[in-house]
């Protein structure tokens, strides 16, 4: 069918569901049904995911018991990518609920729970759905995120792979399994599973996340035959620890970039790469290679940025090569101070352990067993996040930020306390990654717990975490920054999979 052929036909499914969804009676509301499924699905396979769900949910709105499944399984799909999470979840309840029974619609549910920030609970899911069924290729793909999310990156390829033999066409399966390679380190295999994913999106499919993968394919072929985060001989298992200073709540540690001398880098556990601003990378040399899309707290929202490599990274008697970076380029502008450089040990592979009385930072592949006080599961899935409850009830997650000040939640977790609506709210100024976030407030009174740990009648700062939850696929609850881990010795174990923190 033509393009201009396969149009018309589209506006004819258009108008013709308009007309049935008027008739509520029997056939003609199961027509109409019909109509919107078949409008709904032709939307998918073309990319275009916010009219998909509109089709959905005039299906689901007209559907008798026959069709509501799979229209309801067509809204939570478009949901899901439009980073409409709260739908997709209140409706994935509903779905599992008329079918207990459904392997299908149990993983679906999965998949929800997975976008709610939710990951223990969407493991639990994928379990039960493979048990009805070996053979569910989604059950398996669920899976494969959740090992990868505790650092079991062979056991998450192994979930990946019989994911792709059940479904070879799925492209997410397809951008799972270059994640996973990304984070073996395996770029060229990484570059391979994210071109099959590109090749499998519609032509009209200009997401950020396919724009994304068409970037990170260049990059990642860029190094050749370059080992990314290649080391010495004999140097991986080590241990390695450097001083740190604080300022304005802000960890600093000095680290080197190829030939220049040392200089200051902030230790951001909530960025996902090591950051150089224009300045320095001009400075130093360093090349940009692609750009990228980056998203944090400020009104700009998702943010362009250039990917480059440094030849090498030296951080106290650490020398890593070919390390991938970020730069801030094109950079902010009106922001109260420049933007700084920053690293993460977590974004460089390696666990940490950061003691705000001593003033050290601890890291390697493997930390030593310690006493603790409190020990919280941890999930990595490109950020490290740990479970809290906010005001008792509702369950969300917060990203462990050493590059930020205050504990702080999400509109999104906001809205769902069904607080009344304050005759005042107390604006803030906060600026982030992303610039000023013109409509952060305080909320006074808020309960917090994270395990024994309880914050009672708490001042939290709300930010707009719309757009990075969106760009990361799941639903950021909060940040716990500099206000919160100041008071422990911190160790963030990715072997593990925990957060242990031993009061100072």
């Amino acid at each position: 069918m033509t393009g201009g052929v396969r149009t018309a036909a589209l506006a004819v499914l258009s108008v013709a569901a308009v007309s049935l969804a008027l008739r509520a009676d029997g056939p003609g509301q199961s027509q109409a049904a019909e109509v919107q499924i078949q409008l709904g699905n032709e939307f998918l396979n073309e990319g275009r995911y916010a009219d998909a769900l509109d089709a959905f949910q005039r299906g689901t709105a007209v559907a008798g018991p026959d069709e509501l499944r799979a229209a309801r399984g067509g809204l939570i799909h478009s949901a899901l990518r439009v980073a409409q999470f709260d739908l997709a979840r209140t409706e994935a309840e509903r779905l599992v609920a008329s079918s207990p029974e459904s392997p299908e619609a149990i993983a679906l549910y999965g998949d929800s729970l997975w976008a709610s920030g939710l990951f223990e609970e969407a493991e639990l899911r994928y379990r039960d759905a493979l048990a009805k069924n070996i053979d569910l290729a989604r059950g398996h793909h669920g899976m494969a995120r959740s090992m990868a999310a505790r650092g079991r990156l062979d056991d998450a390829m192994t979930e990946a792979q019989l994911a792709l033999r059940l479904s070879p066409r799925d492209l997410e399966l397809h951008h799972t399994v270059g994640a996973i390679f990304e984070r073996m380190h395996k770029y060229e295999e990484a570059a391979s599973a994210y071109s099959n994913y590109v090749n499998l999106l519609p032509n009209k499919d200009h997401s950020e996340k396919a724009d994304w993968s068409r970037s990170e394919i260049k990059f990642l072929r860029s190094f050749g035959q370059r080992v990314p985060f290649e080391m010495d001989p004999g140097t991986e298992d080590k241990l390695y620890t450097v001083d740190f200073k604080t300022v304005n709540e802000k960890v600093i540690v000095r680290a080197k970039v190829n030939d220049g001398s040392f200089q200051d880098f902030v230790v951001d556990t909530g960025a996902e790469n090591t950051v150089l601003s224009r300045r320095t990378a001009q400075r130093l040399g360093i090349t940009p290679i692609t750009y990228t899309l980056s998203a944090g707290v400020g009104d700009v929202g998702i943010r362009g940025l250039q990917l480059a490599r440094i030849d090498t990274l030296e951080l106290g008697a650490l020398k890593l090569r070919n390390v991938p970076c970020m730069i801030k380029d094109p950079p902010l502008r009106d922001l109260p101070v420049n933007e700084a450089e920053s690293l993460s040990p977590l974004a460089l592979g390696f666990s940490m352990i950061i003691d705000y009385k001593t003033n050290k930072i601890t890291f390697g592949r493997h930390l030593p067993e310690e006493p603790t006080d409190i020990e919280l599961p941890l999930r990595l899935h490109r950020l490290a996040t740990v479970r809290g409850t906010v005001d008792g009830k509702h369950t969300a997650n917060f990203v462990v930020d050493t590059g930020g000040e205050v504990i702080s939640i999400s509109r999104a977790t906001a809205s769902a306390l069904n607080r009344p609506e304050p005759a005042r709210k107390i604006a803030l100024r906060v600026f982030g990654s992303s610039g000023w976030d013109r409509d952060a407030f305080l909320m006074p009174g808020v309960d917090l717990a994270f395990d024994r740990i309880r914050f009672t009648n708490f001042p939290v700062v709300v930010l707009n975490l719309n757009t990075p939850s969106a760009l990361l696929g799941f639903q950021l609850g909060g940040i716990v920054g500099h206000k919160f881990l100041s008071k422990y010795r911190v160790a963030i174990d990715l072997e593990r999979s925990v957060l242990r923190l031993k009061a100072i």
